[in-house]
């Protein structure tokens, strides 16, 4: 059985899969397939993700709490149950606004 995956063919409760760490971020790998993965992470306050590209789509979930996304200088604030697509190529950064939970889907397709 691959550990670095949750367990297959099992109910989850999507946003009891990670829990809080005091002062961190942390990513549970949801499926990870050579054409994307699907992760879930939670941000204590006050953390985020540095600005970075991909060059793949990414589907970003908020599931508990709040954060801004901030896409090629575009700030979103999402709320739990919104959603956003980062598209291939964009510079993209997570902002904290309090503890949150997020699942990210990345579609590893052609070349873009």
């Amino acid at each position: 059985m691959d550990t670095s995956e949750i367990e297959k063919s099992k109910a989850h409760i999507t946003v009891e899969i990670i829990e809080y760490i005091p002062n961190s971020v942390v990513i549970k790998t949801i499926l990870k397939k050579s054409t994307g993965n699907i992760s879930v992470m939670s941000f204590d306050s006050g953390e985020g993700l540095t600005e970075k590209t991909s060059p793949f789509d990414t589907f970003a979930q908020i599931i508990e709490g709040d954060a801004e996304i901030v896409i090629s200088g575009n700030s979103n604030l999402l709320h739990t149950g919104q959603s956003i697509v980062i598209p291939a190529h964009a510079s993209n950064l997570v902002k904290p606004n309090g503890r949150f939970k997020m699942i990210l889907t990345v579609i590893k397709s052609g070349y873009e």
